[in-house]
């Protein structure tokens, strides 16, 4: 059985350290990809650390779903894909096919809980007990599941838009952000500097609500119409009832009754940010008083993931990175937890 490099997790309390892991030989609806960068998500972390409750993390855990690369072999079956063509690959790598959410192009909702994502779930395959990610030299994955990226964007900050950016795009394609919409981005993180990029490509009124005075001008630099410091009550109440969508990409728990509060009447709150503990319940009359709505949203499917980095080169939307040798991955982490990064971390993974 084939193996490759990569960086993995021993334990929960352990740093990431160089392994070797088993890839599956290449099935003829198969292809592999040679690992260029790799973004590195907050989620990587959490699963890194076994701090999902609902997600326990077996070991040894190879993280990373933002992957860029070049195809290196195909299988016999494979159509649209050829050795030295571009591919991706994003947070998920099978699905049942099968049940409602499948057929409707919406694998990562999977009906049957088939979705197999790219790391810590259970190989079908049994390559190994769970999904390797892009910590890794190589990948194996379906055809079904590689996407097609643009030579015209720049490769590094394209990783995180299999993850960072489908996360923002599907929520805002699905509630109908566009002319004549006022939409909220809280948090200018990986998620949130994605959510402003591509609610401001899409025509939205863009408004970033951010604790940090010090992003005020990426934020604007990013394309946000106005900035509000969060911390500003003053600010933040200018803002009542006023907006049709927000979108908080915040990964730690807090207060979202002063989110539901800027939302117009019938407005939503989507909650894209996975903190490893809930927040603290809202206020019920808040909702019922101006039907507002308070829902999550989970990544993108595979049609809607390559509709986004379609729309990405269109518009000419990459990530702000900072490229890191895989070396540094366990610093990475640490300064990840402190909010030093501008605005995501990627892996050349020619550096393993």
């Amino acid at each position: 059985m084939p193996t490759s490099k990569a960086f993995a997790a021993p334990s929960p309390s352990g740093a990431l350290v160089a392994s070797s892991i088993a890839r599956r030989d290449v099935l003829p609806d198969d292809i592999e990809i040679e690992i260029d960068f790799c973004g590195v998500c907050h989620s990587d972390l959490h699963t890194a650390r076994n701090e999902w409750e609902i997600w326990p993390t077996v070991y040894p855990c190879v993280p990373g779903h933002e992957i860029v690369g070049h195809v290196t072999k195909v299988g016999s079956n494979v159509k649209t894909f050829k050795p030295g063509m571009l591919a991706a690959v994003g947070c998920m790598v099978d699905s049942c096919g099968s049940c409602a959410s499948c057929r409707e192009g919406l694998e990562q909702y999977c009906d049957t809980g088939g979705t197999v994502f790219t790391y810590n779930a259970p190989d079908p395959h049994k390559t190994a007990p769970v999904t390797y990610g892009g910590y890794s030299e190589k990948i194996v994955v379906n055809e079904k599941f590689a996407l097609h990226i643009s030579e015209k964007l720049n490769l590094a900050g394209t990783a995180p838009l299999l993850c960072a950016g489908i996360t923002l795009y599907s929520p805002l394609k699905h509630w109908k952000a566009g002319p004549g919409k006022k939409v909220g981005i809280v948090g200018l993180g990986g998620l949130g500097h994605m959510g402003v990029k591509l609610s401001h490509a899409l025509g939205a009124h863009t408004v970033l609500f951010t604790s940090s005075p010090g992003k005020v001008a990426d934020g604007k630099r990013m394309g946000a119409d106005e900035v509000v410091v969060s911390t500003s009550a003053q600010d933040m109440q200018k803002h009542a009832r006023s907006c049709d969508l927000i979108i908080n990409t915040l990964a730690v728990p807090h207060n979202l009754d002063e989110y539901v509060s800027l939302l117009k009447r019938d407005g939503t709150l989507v909650l894209v940010g996975a903190p490893s503990h809930p927040h603290p319940s809202p206020t019920v009359f808040n909702l019922i008083l101006a039907r507002r709505c308070i829902a999550g949203s989970g990544i993108g499917g595979i049609k809607e993931t390559q509709e986004m980095l379609n729309f990405c080169a269109e518009h000419n939307i990459t990530s702000d990175v900072e490229i890191i040798p895989i070396q540094k991955i366990n610093q990475a982490y640490e300064r990840m937890l402190k909010s030093d990064v501008r605005f995501r971390f990627v892996i050349d993974m020619k550096s393993l």
